[in-house]
């Protein structure tokens, strides 16, 4: 079976940078920081007091009239994923049940769902009156629970935050009849999800697909745990703005946030019968597994960064001198900074001194899921602009980091953009986007 090419037609994006992809690329072009003192819940006590968080907004506004009691039901990990959704659908020119129900322009029956989704923790305050009738002598007993605690739980709060609720939200606001799926692993989600999605309409099975990752992790259940795992900074809570420094010799720690993004990928063709604008094509996927004993950091030689995109330029049939620009994970941990860096040397080999590589989490934060959609969105962008905006907070390279990576903005024509991701749980993956020039599809 000959395979359809898959082309990106719309972009959705909700981050500390803006509640668009507009405006996240407006403040990726600025150098400006989405990073500051924790507004969600007082963080005093936390040795990390930092995240990055999405401006304030109302989900009403960007869900039919009709489907607006459903908010309830949805944490923030669905709502960032709904907005991103919808921003998506709307700028791709396609016209769902959510858009406009009595001038639908789709077959919802070839229209699908792939998102990932990372750790959904729930807001403490639901929970809090159970645990404290739950108490004995100020200990938990799992018997009380089970027997009155429970009680104080509503039926539906599980709805809230099973990892699949965010395609599922999707789908029937859009009426997303076509394959529809969930991936939930951590930091490489997204790309894993625009993968399959890719991989589904490039063999027939549907001609449209919303694909991204949202995750939401200012919350102080994710912060203490990622604070216990040593990853935050800890030193830089009165200047936020220069806190997270990938792949920087002044590197302390990560600083983690939420965001949602969502990309609309359709088939060449489908894309031509409606006359869509092209953005860019999705023509490499790759991705790889591979473990450090040590299980909380990426192994010291990035072997599975080197073996994802080396998988990803096969796929693409493009020699590494071939890429303009490389995205990577680069949290600012200087112990993952320096594998991801070798992997990527690596996989680029002697093209490594000619690629441009430009870090992003110093800006957006860390934002787990989302950060590969936001990230698989800016080379989109760039392509799109001829830009390539400045790495922030870098200054000096980790000692053994030999990347390309440029202070001051690049203008240029970009024709290939890598985005790569890890877990430390081992998955690694990685996407090639390629300039489309066919502009308007006819």
């Amino acid at each position: 079976m000959e395979s359809d090419r898959v082309v990106v037609t719309g972009l959705g994006a909700v981050s500390p940078l803006g509640l668009s992809a507009d405006q996240m690329w407006a403040g990726l072009c600025e150098g400006r920081c989405g990073i500051g003192r924790i507004k969600a819940f007082d963080p005093a006590g936390l040795r990390c007091e930092l995240a990055g968080e999405v401006p304030a907004y109302s989900i009403q506004d960007y869900v039919p009239r009709k489907y607006r009691k459903s908010c309830k039901l949805m944490c923030r990990d669905i709502e960032l994923a709904v907005i991103a959704a919808q921003q998506a659908v709307a700028a791709s020119g396609l016209v769902t049940k959510g858009i406009d129900p009595d001038h639908v322009s789709i077959d919802p029956t070839r229209m699908g769902v792939n998102m990932g989704a990372g750790i959904i923790s729930c807001d403490m305050v639901e929970l809090a009156p159970a645990v404290a009738v739950s108490t004995t002598d100020g200990r938990f007993d799992i018997r009380k629970w089970g027997r009155v605690g429970l009680e104080h739980v509503t039926p539906l709060w599980l709805l809230k935050y099973l990892p699949n609720m965010l395609a599922c939200h999707i789908g029937i606001i859009h009426d997303c009849q076509g394959p529809s799926n969930t991936i939930t692993c951590a930091e490489a989600s997204a790309h894993l999800a625009i993968a399959e999605a890719a991989q589904v309409i490039a063999r027939g099975d549907s001609d449209i697909a919303l694909a991204g990752a949202a995750e939401a992790k200012v919350n102080p259940v994710i912060m203490v745990r990622q604070i216990l795992l040593e990853r935050t900074n800890n030193i830089s809570n009165d200047r936020p703005g220069a806190a997270c420094r990938p792949f920087d010799a002044n590197a302390h720690g990560s600083v983690f946030g939420e965001a949602g993004g969502v990309l609309v990928l359709e088939s060449l063709s489908h894309a031509r019968r409606r006359g869509a604008t092209i953005l860019a094509e999705l023509v490499g996927i790759g991705h790889s597994h591979c473990i450090d004993p040590a299980y909380a950091r990426l192994e010291p030689d990035g072997e599975a960064v080197r073996i994802a995109i080396t998988k990803a330029l096969d796929d693409a049939d493009l020699d590494a001198r071939q890429v303009d620009l490389l995205i990577p994970h680069g949290m600012g941990l200087p112990q993952d900074d320096l594998a991801e860096a070798k992997g990527i040397a690596a996989a680029l080999g002697d093209a490594t001194k000619e690629v441009t590589v430009w870090p992003t989490k110093s800006m957006l934060s860390t934002t787990g899921a989302a950060s590969g959609a936001l990230d698989a969105i800016a080379a989109v962008q760039a392509i799109g602009a001829s830009t390539i905006p400045s790495a922030r907070n870098f200054t000096r390279p980790l000692d053994g980091c030999h990347l390309r990576i440029s202070t001051d903005t690049v203008r240029r024509r970009i024709d290939h953009a890598i985005c790569c991701s890890y877990t430390h749980g081992g998955q690694t993956a990685a996407l090639v986007f390629k300039r489309c020039d066919e502009g308007a599809a006819s």
